[in-house]
């Protein structure tokens, strides 16, 4: 994925693993080893994502929706997606850099909800 060959390692044992959990619960069939088996194919998927991000994100980008995800976890799996699909598609030249990550979160921010107030 990134051309790291620790995270390659990883990544092989972690479908190792998940081979090994398959295995089990084709012969037993056991409730515990298919939970196992999805945890295991959640964590992949996740660090195929974190991977993607990595690759995609700038340091400074990376930190700055780190900061939102401390406070909007919801809005930064947003950013996170908004961000893969682009890379997906072809739209994404380079890497994402800090102020084109700001300018991304000031696009896919929700509009406030605020009050407007008038005087009669």
């Amino acid at each position: 994925m990134s051309g790291n060959g620790s995270e390659d390692d990883i990544e092989q044992l972690r479908e190792e693993r998940l081979q090994q959990l398959q295995d089990q619960q084709g012969g037993s069939g056991d409730s515990e080893a298919a939970r196992e088996a999805q945890q295991a194919q959640r964590e992949q998927a996740e660090a195929q994502k974190k991977a993607q991000l990595r690759k995609h994100l700038t340091d400074g980008a990376r930190k700055r929706l780190n900061s939102v995800r401390m406070s909007k976890p919801d809005f930064a799996d947003q950013v996170e997606r908004q961000v893969l699909a682009l890379a997906r598609s072809g739209r994404l030249g380079d890497q994402i850099d800090e102020d084109q990550m700001r300018d991304l979160l000031q696009e896919l921010k929700p509009d406030s909800g605020g009050y407007n107030i008038r005087r009669r």
